[in-house]
């Protein structure tokens, strides 16, 4: 739950439409603001999806909103039931969803690892409603963690929500977001990054978020957008995922979108024990296939038969007793279709390791063991290990914190102290507060984290004495600071500053608390920046709250923040009126299509030198330059006070009848221009530029001229100032 801001639309008590009694906030998103409410006639508690108010008369927005509300047609137990949309009496428009009470994925996902065969049932089960949406030729483009809910915390009952983005691909439907990539980053499949978006597209997306929560953490995206481009052409790393789910995965995260499954269908029936072929892409249905054994089974075949592995020192059994594991390790291999031995399905079964129960033990090729513990989670162990009493000391110390585990006996190309040496890395890194130790082989990737600096240093010693044995790696253990300094998140904010700086608000002076909120503010060009930032900052601040409170700008604006100069603000400000209401006050800096802005530049008492540079930065992608033009090329500050002392207001555009009498620039709102532009006040010692600007060029001549040999580098900048003018429809 969300706690409730000044700013909301809604507060818990507000009665909507006279039906609805809202009684918390669930979520904020870029465009919209989620509620929770009950209805005072049934009784129903539902979720209300309410425009935040600067999208609320947006034509393209308000379709967007009653597309979503066309989901209704699909009726699924998977996918979020819509109802309609409605409007209140003061012009906010919301639509009426079923609520569902019970976790999403992504807060699983911050409690820790998923088990893999919860996240097997979740699979089947979202694959149902992805298959009645893409039956429709509806793509939903923006599946992750936290647009998948669990019902009553079930993951049999697991539903898709906020279709916001969904793309229809029937003849005659609008998408708004067009062909543009739509999602997050993280979860994006690699050919959504160039807008093209199909059935594929929401299954990689799907097997990127259970292999997220299998993991208890979300994938790591890269730093800027070319480290996305390149983690994107990369394979997923699905190593210590437990069969099946590991092939399921790696089918669905194909990096090549015809190397995947081709619809949820083909999701459903490998998930129903029927193998898959991934050359030809389709379920093998009742075909008998002769296939070639792996290389690994085929070896273990040939060679003599074993009837227990060789006991060392390493494997013996700790002094305490272990209980016994009762749980199976392998499944009933399908009956072969007439009689006839589907050597394909043999194969794949031994590499699995289903039948750990025999006296040979298969052959595991790569040899991997995953064990992990999140923050406050139990852990848990998934992958292969050598035998029966290395695997009961593991359970035990699984146990003992409530953990789980999901282990198959398997021989590989291992050191003999390999099961030992396991258990004695497990036992020296337990007491950290989060750890993961993965192996391949005899090669160990170990991470570790904790505020202690006694545990910190003891698990450091028990490593430089050779905890390790046999193993080869380099443990990577990080002590936390529980007070977060905020110059650990300057260099992430600077990365991902794609329109203007970003600045923390409030920015603690000794340093954010466990519980304290980091807060962020600024401008970015998407919702996609916003949204990458978002995931880079909670891999450093944990647990601790987060709201990125930015405005997100159009692509002129974002192109003009890159070139400014950097200068601090002053006490210069920009006043808008209405023009065509008797020069009233305009303090929202709104206007509506027809109505005529007026500005004035308010310089204080102090300000007597210098030169004024204003223009307006137009949401079209263009520039109009207020002052100086060719009808007031005199821009001095001294000019523009005409001997005044004390505050004064400098008028740069005009009411249409003060420009029809002194010939300065007035502006009337149509809409063409709709949207927001930008007002910048630039104080320096010089003019700006060399010679006049014309009165209107492009975004990208102005960028050029700043940038280039136009720009009157010794002009020493004071100041620079700006303000949010924004035009709506009527």
């Amino acid at each position: 739950m969300t706690d409730s801001r000044p700013g909301d639309l809604f507060k818990p008590g507000d009665l909507v439409n006279n039906t609805y009694r809202v009684e918390a906030i669930l979520g904020r998103g870029g465009t919209s603001d989620v509620y929770r409410a009950r209805s005072e006639i049934s009784g129903r508690l539902v979720a209300l999806k309410v425009l935040k108010s600067e999208f609320s008369t947006n034509e393209d927005y308000l379709l967007l909103l009653t597309r979503e509300e066309a989901m209704r047609d699909i009726r699924h137990d998977a996918i979020v039931r819509y109802s309609e949309n409605h409007r209140t009496a003061d012009g906010h428009v919301y639509l009426l969803i079923d609520y569902i009470d019970g976790p999403g994925m992504d807060k699983k996902l911050k409690q820790g690892p998923m088990s893999a065969d919860d996240l097997l049932v979740i699979c089947k089960r979202v694959c149902e409603g992805l298959q009645a949406a893409h039956e429709r030729n509806i793509f939903h483009r923006d599946l992750s963690p936290d647009n998948i809910l669990l019902r009553d915390d079930d993951p049999a009952q697991a539903v898709i929500i906020d279709f916001g983005i969904a793309k229809d691909t029937n003849p005659g439907a609008e998408t708004i977001v067009g062909n543009e990539f739509a999602g997050k980053y993280a979860y994006a499949a690699p050919e959504q990054l160039a807008g093209k978006t199909d059935a594929r597209t929401d299954i990689y997306s799907l097997g990127a978020s259970l292999l997220a929560n299998f993991r208890g953490k979300s994938p790591d995206i890269g730093r800027n957008p070319m480290e996305v481009v390149q983690k994107k052409a990369e394979p997923l790393d699905t190593t210590g995922v437990p069969e099946p789910l590991k092939s399921i995965l790696d089918k669905m995260t194909q990096s090549n979108p015809d190397d995947r499954f081709q619809s949820a269908a083909t999701v459903l029936n490998a998930l129903a024990g029927n193998p898959f072929d991934t050359a030809e892409n389709e379920p093998l249905l009742d075909a008998t296939v002769i296939a070639p054994l792996n290389a690994a089974v085929k070896a273990a075949a040939q060679a003599e038969p074993v009837t227990a592995p060789p006991k060392t020192t390493a494997q013996k059994a700790p002094p305490k007793p272990a209980k016994q594991d009762t749980k199976k390790s392998g499944m009933a291999l399908p009956a072969a279709i007439g009689g006839v031995v589907v050597v394909a399905g043999i194969a794949g079964a031994f590499a699995m390791g289903l039948f750990s129960s025999a006296p040979s033990l298969p052959v595991a090729d790569p040899y991997r063991l995953s064990i992990a513990k999140a923050k406050d989670a139990p852990p848990r162990a998934v992958g292969f290990v050598p035998g029966e009493e290395v695997a009961s000391a593991l359970r035990e110390q699984m146990q003992q914190q409530n953990g789980t585990f999901d282990l198959t006996l398997a021989s590989g190309a291992i050191a003999e102290s390999w099961g030992q040496d396991m258990l004695t890395v497990v036992d020296a890194i337990d007491e950290m507060d989060a750890w993961r130790v993965s192996l391949s082989g005899n090669v160990a990737e170990i991470e570790g984290s904790t505020t202690s600096r006694p545990v910190f240093d003891a698990v450091m010693a028990a490593f430089d004495a050779g905890a390790m044995g046999a193993l080869s790696g380099e443990p990577d253990l990080t002590l936390e600071a529980i007070i977060l300094a905020p110059e650990k998140l300057d260099p992430i904010l600077n990365t991902f500053a794609d329109c203007g700086p970003l600045t923390l608000v409030n920015r603690p002076l000794a340093g954010y608390g466990p519980e304290s909120p980091v807060i962020v503010g600024g401008v970015m060009s998407s919702e996609e920046s916003r949204s990458a930032l978002a995931n880079a900052l909670s891999a450093i601040i944990g647990s601790r709250p987060l709201d990125i409170d930015v405005d997100i700008l159009n692509s002129t604006l974002c192109l003009i923040e890159s070139v400014l100069p950097k200068a601090p603000s002053s006490p210069n400000d920009v006043a808008f009126y209405q023009g065509d209401q008797d020069n009233n006050p305009n303090p929202t800096g709104e206007f509506l299509v027809g109505e005529n802005p007026v500005i004035d530049v308010e310089i204080p008492a102090d300000v007597t030198d210098g030169f004024l540079t204003v223009s307006v930065l137009d949401v079209s992608g263009n520039v109009f330059h207020l002052l100086p033009n060719i009808n007031r090329p005199d821009n001095s500050v001294e000019a523009l006070r005409e001997g005044q002392t004390g505050p004064v207001s400098i008028r740069v555009a005009y009411s249409i009848q003060e420009s029809q009498q002194n010939g300065g620039l007035a502006f009337r709102v149509d809409d063409s221009t709709l949207g927001k532009s930008k007002i910048l006040v630039i104080h320096s010692s010089a003019p700006l530029f060399n010679e006049m600007r014309p009165t209107s060029e492009s975004a990208t001549s102005y960028s050029e001229a700043l940038l280039g040999d136009d720009r009157n580098m010794a002009a020493r900048i004071f100041s620079l100032d700006s303000r949010i003018l924004e035009t709506l429809p009527r």
